[in-house]
């Protein structure tokens, strides 16, 4: 049976997700609010989100992108029937975020904690996540919901702030971010769509948190140029955005072990020093020694 997968939302995770579906055997449409502006990897088809109806009921496999606003989750807002119709539909995927644990002052969080939102936009995920878990019971489907970190890859990591003189190494003692490479989210997800097992809760977060200054620190030292200033973090917050602040105002610390376990995979980049050589060599750059 041909294995047919539509990812809503073809954005910057999305695009991945759709290239790693394609290398595994699927055929993949991607939808995106203006498919005419839409750069989709080889093979990959587009349609308009709002025209994605029969696409998704064509669908074997769905990946869920799109953060969910004011008023609930885009794609069951407007494709909630054909959700509910897809005959074929045995597998949904939802890529949620971290945030949902709220702040733990630094203490680990696994796939069993149970989750305490302090965040307006986190509570709507997970709203959104038992949105999603309705949707899949009513229609048959096993769901995995992939709660996300900070999500770093070409074009969006600590390199491109060292090389824009942009990067600033600030210092919260005790303070940590789980991060993930685009391409691990992709790598987990197709496992995931590959090896599907009623509803489980996974983490797309590397093997080691770590504090944003450490990052920048190998950055700047991989690309052989001046290490940015270390800045404290009460100086750093006077020029932060508030959504910035909202992000350095949690802190956790989010394990990955049965996550790993579930999908049989080891992370292509395990901690930040791996992704950040990836994206070089993915540039053709050389790395510092």
């Amino acid at each position: 049976m041909e294995k047919r997968m539509v990812v809503a939302g073809l954005g910057y995770a999305g695009a991945a997700i759709a290239a790693e579906a394609r290398a595994h055997g699927f055929a993949v449409t991607g939808t995106a609010r203006d498919p005419a502006r839409a750069r989709p990897p080889a093979g990959v088809a587009v349609v308009d989100f709002a025209e994605a109806g029969a696409a998704i009921r064509d669908a074997t496999h769905l990946v869920v992108t799109a953060a969910p606003g004011e008023a609930g989750d885009p794609v069951l807002a407007a494709h909630a029937m054909a959700v509910a119709m897809a005959p074929g539909l045995g597998w949904i995927g939802y890529l949620s975020t971290t945030g949902v644990y709220g702040d733990r002052g630094g203490a680990e969080v696994d796939e069993a904690t149970p989750p305490a939102p302090g965040q307006p936009r986190s509570e709507r995920r997970l709203a959104a996540e038992e949105a999603w878990r309705a949707a899949a019971a009513a229609s048959g489907a096993a769901l995995d919901i992939f709660r996300v970190g900070g999500i770093y890859g070409p074009g969006r990591s600590a390199l491109d702030e060292v090389r824009a003189g942009a990067a600033r190494r600030v210092v919260k003692p005790g303070h940590s971010f789980s991060r993930i490479h685009r391409d691990d989210i992709a790598l987990a997800v197709v496992a995931g769509a590959l090896h599907p097992d009623a509803q489980r809760v996974l983490h797309l977060v590397d093997d080691e948190p770590a504090p944003s200054a450490d990052v920048v620190a190998e950055a700047a030292r991989l690309l052989g140029m001046a290490m940015p200033p270390a800045i404290p973090f009460e100086e750093a917050r006077t020029r932060m955005s508030p959504m910035a602040l909202s992000f350095w105002s949690e802190n956790r610390r989010v394990a990955n072990a049965a996550t790993k376990r579930a999908l049989g995979i080891a992370w292509r980049c395990p901690t930040y020093r791996e992704g950040l050589r990836r994206i070089l060599a993915e540039e053709g750059q050389p790395a510092g020694s």
